[in-house]
């Protein structure tokens, strides 16, 4: 079970960071990570980390902007999100799989979250 919170509506040029708290068996919950769907688009692979602390980001246009880190005590991942744009308005997603490889395909994840609501205002 995943349940994000942190979203919301921002300024362009903003910050935000969501969380995502995981619950149930640990290990269903090795790589946790973040997706995330504009309308009308697909689902857009933001990046995950595992519980060894290896982690995979997205596209270049979220390189340097975006941080992805989790702290195991709590089953907890988090995306920092710095410089928000426009373009990044969309429901983010938190993610669970039970595989220490980070995959960007959505299919490879068995846990989804509801998702929040992120809204970047210009």
């Amino acid at each position: 079970h995943l349940v994000e919170s942190g979203g919301g509506l921002v300024q362009a040029g903003d910050s935000l960071r969501l969380s995502c708290a995981a619950s149930g068996r640990t290990q269903t919950t090795y790589t946790l990570g973040w997706f995330r769907q504009a309308p009308g688009r697909e689902r857009e692979f933001v990046g995950a980390i595992n519980r060894s602390g290896a982690f995979t980001n997205n596209a270049d246009s979220m390189k340097g902007r975006f941080a992805i880190s989790r702290d195991n005590a709590l089953n907890t991942v988090y995306l920092q999100m710095n410089g928000l744009k426009s373009e990044d308005t969309a429901v983010y997603y938190c993610v669970a799989r039970s595989s220490s490889i980070i995959s960007r395909a959505p299919s490879d994840y068995t846990s989804w979250g509801q998702g929040t609501q992120v809204t970047v205002s210009s």
